[in-house]
C-alpha cells in the first residue's frame, strides 16, 4: 500500500482506543517503523515466543508480510517503477526517523506528567520516567533458582511470590501468576496490574515494578524486594524465637505511609486508581519499617472528571475489609478504600486481626467498647503502654470514623490524616454502631403499605447496613 501521498514531511504518530463505560488502560508494548521490507526486531528478548504473550500477536506481522510480498511482486512487474519507489523509500524512512524522535519526546513528556503528583515527596529517589525492563525467562528462572519453593516468601489467590537475586546482585520478588487466573477472561491479575503499574506509578509508599516476563505460558512481574515482608506477618505472626513488636512511633509512620500512597493514587495521578484491595498482606516494609503498598491485581481505573455511571461488577476483596455498600453494589469508589484503609488503622491500634479465628469482627468490637466509652481497652496489649495516649485514642478514633457504616460520612484519605496528625478536631461518632436497612427497589404497590420497615430501622440514618458481621 503506497501511502507517501498521505505522508506529510513532519506527523505525529499515536493511536487510540475505547473500552466503553469500563476502566483500562492501553500501553504501546513494541513501536516499530518500516518502508518496504522487513527490519529486524528490536526487542531486548531475542528468544521471545510472540505468539505466547497476551501482549503481542503473530498476526500482525503475517498480514504485514503479505501486503510486503505483494508489493515486491508489483515492484518486479514495474521495474520502470523502480526509480521511483527508491526515492519514495529514502524519504519514508527519513520521515519514520523524524516521526520516532517525535513520538519518542511526545511520549516522554505524557509520562512525566503522569508521573508528577501534587504533593510527593522530592526527596524520595526515584527515577520518574524509569521503564520497567522485559526480561527474559531464562533470566527470571536463573534469579529463583529455577522456581524453587525454598525461595517463596509469598502466596496469594492469584500468585506466587519468590525471593530472586538479579547478575547484578540486587536482590528482588518474583511475582509468578498461576494460570488459572490468567486465563480468566473476566479478570486477569497479571493485565490488570501490569498495566497500572507502568502507568508510571512513582511513589515512596508504593512498590516498584522493576521488571517483567510475558514467555512460554508464563507471565510474571519483578518487584523490588522488602526485606520486612509484609504488615501483617510483623503484626500477628511472629515467631516465639522472634519477639519482635512494632514501636509505635513506627506503626503510625507506618499508617501514614499508607494514606500518602492511597492519596496519592485517589488525587494526584492523571486517572483515578480504586485499589480495592487495602489491607495489611498487602502493606510491605523496608528494612527501616517504611510502608509501601502493593498488589494491583484489582485495581481499577477512571478518569477524574468523568461523568459515566460505573458499572457494578462482582466484589472482589478480602472480607473484614471490605465496605457493606461495596458489597451490596458492587461499584467500588474512593469511600471503599477509607473503609479499608480504616480496618488497617484498627488493626495496627489493636493488633487483631480483622476476623479472628472465633469470628469475631474488629471493627464490631471497638464500636463496643466505643459505645462504653472504653475505646482504649482496644490498644495492642503487646506495647505494654508504650504509646502516646492521645495520638492512640485519635487512630482508634479515626479508624472508627472511617469504617462508618454510610459512605457518605467517612472522611476521605487526606482528610483522616489531617484528623490523625491533630491538625483537625476528632469527629462526632454514635455511641452505638448505625444500624440501617438496605435499599430496595420496592414495586408501586408495596409502596401502599404503612412503613413496612417502622420497626426496623431504628435510627436516624439513611437506608443502608451492614452485612451481618459473623465470619467462621
Amino acid at each position: 500500500m503506497d501511502l507517501s501521498k498521505q505522508f506529510k514531511e513532519f506527523m505525529y504518530v499515536g493511536f487510540s482506543a475505547s473500552n466503553g463505560q469500563g476502566s483500562a488502560l492501553f500501553i504501546v508494548d513494541r513501536w516499530q517503523f518500516r518502508t518496504f521490507g522487513l527490519v529486524p526486531s528490536l526487542s531486548p528478548v531475542d528468544t521471545i515466543n510472540e505468539g505466547a504473550c497476551f501482549m503481542c500477536s503473530s498476526e500482525d506481522l503475517n498480514s504485514d508480510n503479505s501486503r510486503f510480498a505483494d508489493a515486491d511482486e508489483r515492484r518486479k512487474k514495474s521495474g520502470e517503477m523502480s526509480l521511483l519507489f527508491g526515492g519514495l523509500a529514502a524519504f519514508a524512512f527519513s520521515g519514520a526517523l523524524i516521526l520516532g524522535f517525535l513520538s519518542y519526546a511526545l511520549i516522554k513528556k505524557l509520562r512525566s506528567r503522569m508521573c508528577r503528583g501534587r504533593e510527593i515527596d522530592r526527596t524520595c529517589p526515584v527515577e520518574m520516567n524509569r521503564v520497567p525492563t522485559r526480561l527474559s525467562l531464562g533470566a527470571i528462572k536463573l534469579a529463583t533458582m529455577g522456581f524453587n519453593q525454598n525461595r517463596v516468601v509469598g502466596e496469594g489467590g492469584s500468585a506466587t511470590v519468590y525471593k530472586g537475586s538479579l547478575p547484578s546482585g540486587v536482590e528482588v520478588a518474583v511475582k509468578r501468576f498461576e494460570q488459572s487466573t490468567v486465563n480468566n477472561r473476566l479478570r486477569n491479575p497479571f493485565r490488570t496490574e501490569f498495566a497500572t503499574m507502568v502507568g508510571c506509578l512513582r511513589h515512596k509508599n508504593l512498590v516498584q515494578l522493576h521488571g517483567w516476563c510475558c514467555e512460554a505460558n508464563e507471565l510474571v512481574l519483578v518487584y523490588e524486594y522488602l526485606a520486612n515482608g509484609s504488615l501483617a506477618n510483623l503484626l500477628h505472626e511472629t515467631s516465639p524465637n522472634s519477639q519482635f513488636v512494632i514501636p509505635w512511633k513506627k506503626r503510625v509512620s507506618i499508617v501514614l505511609g499508607v494514606a500518602s500512597a492511597l492519596t496519592y493514587l485517589h488525587e494526584e495521578c492523571e486517572s483515578q486508581i480504586i485499589h480495592r484491595d487495602v489491607k495489611t498482606c498487602n502493606i510491605l516494609l523496608d528494612a527501616e519499617l517504611n510502608a509501601k503498598l502493593g498488589d494491583f491485581g484489582l485495581a481499577e481505573v477512571y478518569e477524574h472528571s468523568s461523568s459515566l455511571t460505573r458499572i457494578a461488577t462482582t466484589p472482589a476483596g478480602t472480607m473484614g475489609y471490605l465496605a457493606p455498600e461495596y458489597l451490596y453494589s458492587g461499584v467500588p469508589t474512593v469511600k471503599t478504600d477509607v473503609y479499608s484503609f480504616g480496618v488497617v488503622m484498627l488493626e495496627v491500634a489493636s493488633g487483631k486481626r480483622p476476623v479472628d479465628e472465633g469470628g469475631l469482627v474488629l471493627v464490631d468490637w471497638i464500636w463496643i467498647l466505643w459505645g462504653g466509652k472504653s475505646v482504649m481497652e482496644a490498644a495492642d496489649p503487646s506495647l505494654m503502654g508504650n504509646y502516646d495516649v492521645v495520638e492512640m485514642e485519635r487512630m482508634l478514633t479515626v479508624g472508627l470514623f472511617c469504617v462508618h457504616p454510610n459512605a457518605e460520612k467517612r472522611p476521605n484519605v487526606r482528610e483522616a490524616v489531617r484528623i490523625l496528625k491533630g491538625e483537625a478536631p476528632l469527629p462526632v461518632l454514635p455511641l452505638k454502631k448505625p444500624m440501617v436497612g438496605i435499599r430496595r427497589i420496592l414495586s408501586d404497590d408495596f409502596e401502599d403499605l404503612e412503613n413496612p420497615c417502622e420497626d426496623y430501622i431504628a435510627f436516624e440514618e439513611p437506608a443502608w447496613m451492614t452485612p451481618k458481621s459473623e465470619f467462621g
